[in-house]
């Protein structure tokens, strides 16, 4: 906050970038561990990338579903720092490292269950073989992605993001040399990859639990004395994890049928599709940052009772993701195509079928990224007030409602797909991602207006 020369209150914007800057690298760094599996994976074949990006989606589904407790605590954390309470903050944060510990069976259960997910969604035989590789050692690592959003979660609320970037840099680099160790030395193929991810995560929980009971922490937030939660914070992280988990998840769920779908086409729309969304989260991911930072400050805002300044705040975030993912989204479709081709292999015979569908679907892809933007950053926004209930309903709709019957109507000729009883325009992987923008579009001004309509106001969970 700044006064000017009539003392109205200003958004200090260099604060404000001084907030984000680290969680926007932070998701930066997400990025590069994206891209650092997928240039592993697609240099083993085409059917590799494939199959990941079939089940990529889906992957993270369970991974989100339980993670909204690590995602849902930025916004108790933040509330409470707000408030002037950094104990009730602790507490809270080892509430929920408890029902992260708690997931292991759950993990473990969906781990044994991956062929009967795939098996109704008809993948061809090769491409359903390699994505069962890679999904048991990725569901292994489950719990410590719940553990890792923890302690991210409560450093980016309690002001410090570059303790987060710190962490996920050691996972980003640590991700980078078991995947050479286990797919290239070791000759593991897409299983080695899932291996190396989990156990880069193992690296970063250990640094997260480290710095979280270290003496800067402690200090304020008595983190070592905190251990023992009662069940009213126990209660509270549930309150509002569950929904904010299953905020991403539903989104996520109509991405793993389109990825699946896109597969069921072929391992050439498979590949390309899966090439293009690991190159556009060079755009999406980063404004997740600075998503993140408007969560705390809209937080922080509310937890002081202060709904009008979280209003600006809020605004002012979807306005700087806008600019960002709109000035990337130019760039990508510029000279992104250049790009694609790194992560193809010239010896694998349909590497250059997969580059020319690639390129095509990039332009549809950096056509939504403006869209994309006012999704992301308003529904993070939204969960900084403590609105984490509804907008959910609103995904769910959006995605199961238009974008998938969509995508199945665009992409399927008639009789290859799931369904006959909708229209089918056989477009391939050009009608999925047409599809695509059609969705995001519709969630972006559903989302935004919710925010501006301020009826999130004199909520606090």
């Amino acid at each position: 906050m700044r006064f000017d020369a009539a003392g109205r209150r200003r958004v200090d914007l260099r604060a404000v970038f001084a907030l984000a800057l680290p969680m926007f690298l932070n998701s930066l760094v997400q990025v590069v561990l994206n891209l650092t599996d997928t240039w592993f994976v697609a240099h083993i074949s085409t059917q590799a990338t494939a199959a990941v990006g079939a089940v990529y989606f889906l992957v993270m589904v369970f991974l989100f579903i339980p993670g909204g407790i690590g995602m849902g605590l930025q916004t108790l954390v933040a509330q409470s720092v707000g408030a002037g309470e950094p104990r009730v903050a602790g507490r809270l944060t080892w509430a929920a490292l408890w029902l992260a510990l708690a997931t292991v069976p759950f993990f473990w259960w969906i781990s044994e269950l991956g062929p009967q997910l795939l098996a109704p969604f008809g993948l061809p035989d090769s491409i359903a073989g390699l994505a069962l590789r890679f999904w048991k050692p990725r569901m292994w690592g489950g719990p410590l992605s719940v553990a890792i959003w923890i302690f991210t979660s409560f450093f980016n609320a309690t002001d410090r993001p570059r303790l987060t970037l710190y962490i996920m840099l050691v996972v980003a680099v640590a991700n980078a040399l078991l995947n050479a160790l286990f797919v290239r030395a070791l000759g593991m193929g897409v299983a080695g990859s899932a291996l190396a991810t989990t156990c880069a995560l193992g690296i970063g929980t250990l640094l997260g639990l480290l710095a979280f009971v270290g003496p800067a922490t402690r200090r304020v937030f008595g983190s070592p004395r905190a251990w023992a939660s009662q069940w009213d914070e126990l209660r509270r992280v549930l309150a509002i994890g569950i929904p904010t988990g299953l905020f991403p998840a539903a989104d996520l769920i109509g991405l793993s049928l389109f990825q699946l779908m896109m597969a069921r086409l072929g391992a050439i729309d498979g590949a390309a599709s899966q090439l293009v969304m690991m190159l556009t989260s060079i755009a999406y991911l980063p404004a997740i940052g600075i998503g993140l930072a408007g969560t705390t400050l809209v937080g922080q805002a509310v937890g002081a009772g202060d709904s009008a300044w979280a209003m600006k705040l809020g605004t002012r975030t979807v306005i700087l993701g806008v600019v960002y993912m709109g000035g990337l989204g130019i760039l990508l479709a510029s000279f992104g195509g250049w790009m694609l081709g790194a992560f193809l292999d010239a010896a694998d015979p349909a590497s250059a079928a997969t580059l020319v569908l690639a390129r095509q679907l990039l332009w549809i892809a950096a056509a939504y990224q403006v869209f994309d933007a006012v999704n992301l950053v308003s529904a993070f926004c939204l969960r900084g007030a403590g609105d984490v209930k509804l907008p959910p309903v609103f995904l769910l709709l959006a995605s199961w409602g238009v974008f998938i019957p969509l995508t199945h109507a665009l992409a399927f000729k008639k009789g290859a797909g799931y369904v006959d009883f909708l229209p089918q325009f056989g477009l391939g992987a050009v009608g999925g991602w047409i599809a695509a923008l059609v969705y995001i579009v519709l969630l972006a001004v559903i989302l935004y207006a919710r925010w501006r309509s301020g009826a999130w106001k004199g909520l606090r969970v």
